[in-house]
């Protein structure tokens, strides 16, 4: 018999344009999550310079920086591999599971790397522990962005995703900028001696209480009931899904699609997050207005995404990166001839004008990443184009900007380099913009 008194205090229907009742925590989790991955990946390039002298032989400087990028390379190298592995289990298991085990890989490489002992202890050893650190904070961070992105635009206001895009790009410069801070507080605290021999190991310690409090907050949040459902339909077929397989064969064109469009942001992000500081200290402005300059670029970097979201939500993510990368190519091959200028003010205020726009049209570009693809094969096929364009693009931008500086003496011809990836990006956004897939 139908109770009215039971429908009378029966909550509303859901609505889906209006988003889940939890998706402001489900925001601050991902948040959480890009503070802790890119904490640890601007540690590396702002520490790298000093690493390269405790992991590697003495003798030739550029050659042991070199080698300490190649442990950057190295984690990204592995992404692909570890973007397939962790897109397949948010597919298959959930976000929220692939969330929490992202989250303790990240953590778990960051802080094993402040207790390695350096070469002139262990040898050869050294440099390969450093390797293996960064191999197991690459195949957490493989999946922690496009899936936490996944998480907040699937929980969020259809009305509002770019704009909560926004936030998910700006939250990447929460964790670079907390590291510039770390470092720049030790660098001017502690003796020269002191923080080269020790001192640079604290800022990876401190990745332990960081990861530990988004790991107890991230087992809290339930996934969405719809996507539960999905997830028990989908462990009950038979044969059992293989997003894989129907990710490459069924969208491998808008996957190069995606990477391209990407190509010039990939390119901005790691010189912002590894390269400048290194430029800046190279130019003899010194580490501590190097890294100065550094925080100013994350305190631009999240007002910058967000903006770039909430102009995308109105006029499209299209004409966002439309913009973006016309500003892009005509300010980039400036903002590497300022690096050189001898003038601090001019070059911190050229990369806070390019961190800007990298920024700017980040939104729109993690709006495609995402929902350029169905449901079924959302997390692997956003994971797999984001980390083979981060690998391919983005992760060799630092070490092609130092050896084009070694042949040809000047930041300028990496400029031109960089360049041509935006341009790559503009013709992409121009002529071959990745749609939505139709139930995104």
């Amino acid at each position: 018999m139908h109770d009215p008194s039971a429908a009378a205090h029966a909550p509303p229907p859901h609505d889906p344009d209006a988003g889940s009742p939890v998706w402001r925590r489900v925001l601050f989790t991902a948040v959480l999550g890009n503070v802790v991955e890119w904490y640890d990946h601007a540690l590396y390039g702002i520490l790298a310079v000093f690493m390269s002298r405790i992991f590697f032989p003495e003798g030739d400087p550029y050659a042991a920086l070199i080698a300490t990028y190649v442990g950057l390379i190295a984690s990204y190298a592995i992404r692909p591999v570890g973007g397939v592995v962790m897109g397949r289990l948010s597919d298959l298991r959930g976000h929220r599971f692939t969330l929490v085990l992202t989250i303790a890989l990240m953590t778990v490489g960051t802080v094993l790397i402040g207790v390695l002992p350096g070469y002139a202890a262990i040898g050869i050893a050294a440099p390969i522990l450093l390797m293996l650190c960064r191999l197991v904070q690459g195949v957490g961070a493989s999946g922690e962005y496009t899936v936490a992105a996944n998480f907040i635009l699937e929980h969020g206001p259809r009305r509002r995703r770019q704009y909560l895009a926004g936030w998910s790009v700006g939250s990447t410069s929460l964790g670079p900028l907390l590291a510039s801070i770390v470092a720049l507080a030790l660098i001017v605290g502690l003796p020269e001696d002191a923080f080269t021999h020790w001192g640079w190991r604290i800022p990876f310690l401190l990745a332990a209480p960081l990861g530990l409090v988004t790991l107890y907050i991230r087992r809290s949040v339930p996934e969405l009931p719809r996507i539960q459902q999905a997830l028990e339909q989908a462990a009950e077929e038979a044969p059992p899904p293989r997003p894989f397989t129907e990710a490459v064969r069924g969208h491998w064109r808008q996957m190069c699609q995606v990477i391209l469009l990407g190509a010039g942001q990939r390119v901005g992000t790691f010189c912002i997050q590894t390269y400048f500081v290194v430029a800046l200290i190279n130019s003899g402005f010194g580490a501590d207005r190097a890294l100065l300059a550094s925080i100013l670029t994350y305190l631009i970097g999240p007002p910058a995404a967000i903006w770039g979201g909430l102009l995308a939500d109105r006029h499209g993510g299209r004409t966002v990166l439309l913009v973006g990368y016309a500003a892009f190519v005509l300010f980039t091959v400036p903002t590497f001839t300022a690096l050189g200028g001898g003038s601090v003010v001019v070059a911190t205020a050229a990369v806070v004008g390019f961190t800007f726009i990298n920024n700017f049209v980040g939104a729109p570009l993690t709006h495609a990443y995402v929902l350029t693809f169905p449901p079924e094969v959302r997390g692997t096929a956003a994971a797999l184009n984001f980390n083979v364009g981060t690998t391919l693009i983005g992760s060799t931008a630092p070490l092609m900007a130092t050896w084009l500086h070694m042949r040809t003496g000047t930041d300028v011809s990496f400029g031109w380099y960089m360049t041509g990836a935006c341009l790559v990006s503009l013709l992409v956004a121009a002529f071959a913009f990745p749609r939505p897939a139709a139930d995104a």
